[in-house]
C-alpha cells in the first residue's frame, strides 16, 4: 500500500510538473498572455491525454500477459492496431470527410477499423475451439498479417500525401490533443479499469492455468470474454486519438512486477499509475526534440523498449515467452 501511495504522490506530481516543460519552459513573465493560453489550451490536454493513453496501454499489456501466459503480450496483439491502421488507411486514401458528435472522421475510421478487428477474432475463436488463449492468439496473428497486407495494398495505390499521413499516424503521436479527444478517450479507459479491477483475483488464476483456475470455481471461458472485449474496446478508444503508441503495453507491466510481485491486487492499480507516468514522461522528452520538427513519441517509445525487449529475452535464456 505504501508502494502505491508514493506511485499516487508521482502520478499527482507528473500532472502538476509536465505541463510546464517542453521545448520551451513557461515561465511567470507573460504580459501578453500567451503562455498562459499555450499552458491551458495546449500542454495541459496534452497531458491529460497521455496520461490515459498511457493508463490504458499498460492496463491492457496486464491483461493480456495475464491471460495468455505470456510475458511478451501487448494491447496490440489480437491484431487491434492493424484493423485501426487499415479503417485510418482507408479513410484517408478515400479523402471522406466528417464528424460524428465532435468525434473526427479518422478517429472513427480507427474505431471502426479496430471493432472489425475485434468481432473477427471473436469469430475465429468461436470456430476454432472456443476462448482457448491459443485460439485467441493464432487468430489474432493470423488477422493482424492480413489487415497489414491489406493496409499495404491500400497504401500501393494511394497518393504520396496520404501514405505521408498514414505513416505519421502509424508513428503514434499526441500532437493533436486537446479537451474533446480527452473526454473522447476518458469512457474507454475507465470503464476498462472498472471492469479490469473487478476480475483481479481471475487474473491470479488465469495466469496460473485454465486447469488451476477452473478448481478454484472461475468461469474462464467468461471472465476471457468479458476480459477480451473491455481490453480491447479500451485500446481501440485510446488509439483514435493516439495512434499505436508501442511497447508501453510490455514495459510497464514488467516494472509493475519488479516492484509489486504478481498479484493483480496490487499490479491493476500500479500499472494504471505508472503506465500515465511513463507516457507522460516520455511524451514530455519527444516534445522537448526538435529534430526537423516533433519527435512522435511513439517513435521515442520504440527507442526504448526495442532494447527492454532484448534484456527480457536475454535475462530469460530463451524462456521469457512464458507469463
Amino acid at each position: 500500500m505504501k508502494k502505491l501511495l508514493v506511485l499516487l504522490a508521482l502520478a499527482v506530481l507528473t500532472l502538476l510538473v509536465a505541463p510546464h516543460l517542453g521545448h520551451t519552459v513557461l515561465e511567470g513573465n507573460d504580459p501578453k498572455g500567451i503562455n498562459d493560453l499555450v499552458f491551458r489550451e495546449i500542454r495541459v490536454p496534452r497531458v491529460l491525454m497521455a496520461f490515459l493513453c498511457g493508463m490504458g496501454l499498460s492496463l491492457g499489456g496486464l491483461v493480456f500477459q495475464a491471460m495468455f501466459r505470456n510475458s511478451l503480450a501487448t494491447p496490440f496483439t489480437l491484431g487491434v492496431a492493424s484493423g485501426s491502421t487499415l479503417g485510418v488507411a482507408l479513410w484517408v486514401m478515400f479523402g471522406i470527410q466528417f464528424s460524428l458528435l465532435g468525434i473526427s472522421g479518422l478517429s472513427l475510421a480507427a474505431l471502426a477499423g479496430a471493432l472489425v478487428s475485434i468481432l473477427l477474432v471473436y469469430g475465429m475463436a468461436r470456430v476454432t475451439g472456443g476462448f482457448s488463449p491459443l485460439a485467441m492468439l493464432l487468430g489474432g496473428v493470423v488477422l493482424s498479417f492480413f489487415f497489414s497486407s491489406l493496409t499495404l495494398l491500400v497504401q500501393h495505390f494511394a497518393d504520396a500525401g496520404s501514405t505521408f499521413r498514414v505513416m505519421r499516424w502509424l508513428m503514434g503521436n499526441l500532437g493533436g490533443a486537446d479537451y474533446e479527444g480527452v473526454w473522447q478517450v476518458l469512457p474507454f479507459v475507465l470503464s476498462g479499469m472498472m471492469i479490469v479491477s473487478f476480475f483481479r483475483n481471475e487474473l491470479d488464476l488465469l495466469s496460473l492455468g485454465d486447469e488451476l483456475a477452473q478448481s478454484r470455481g472461475v468461469e474462464v471461458d467468461r471472465v476471457r470474454k468479458v476480459l477480451f472485449f473491455a481490453v480491447s474496446l479500451m485500446v481501440a478508444g485510446v488509439m483514435t486519438v493516439c495512434g499505436p503508441i508501442g511497447f508501453v503495453g510490455i514495459m510497464v507491466p514488467h516494472f509493475c512486477r519488479m516492484l509489486f510481485g504478481v498479484s493483480h491486487r496490487n499490479l491493476v492499480w500500479a500499472s494504471v499509475l505508472l503506465g500515465g507516468i511513463f507516457l507522460v514522461w516520455c511524451d514530455t522528452l519527444a516534445r522537448s526534440i526538435s529534430v526537423g520538427g516533433e519527435l512522435p513519441v511513439g517513435v521515442l517509445t520504440a527507442l526504448l523498449g526495442g532494447p527492454f525487449f532484448l534484456w527480457l529475452l536475454v535475462q530469460n535464456g530463451g524462456r521469457g515467452m512464458r507469463y
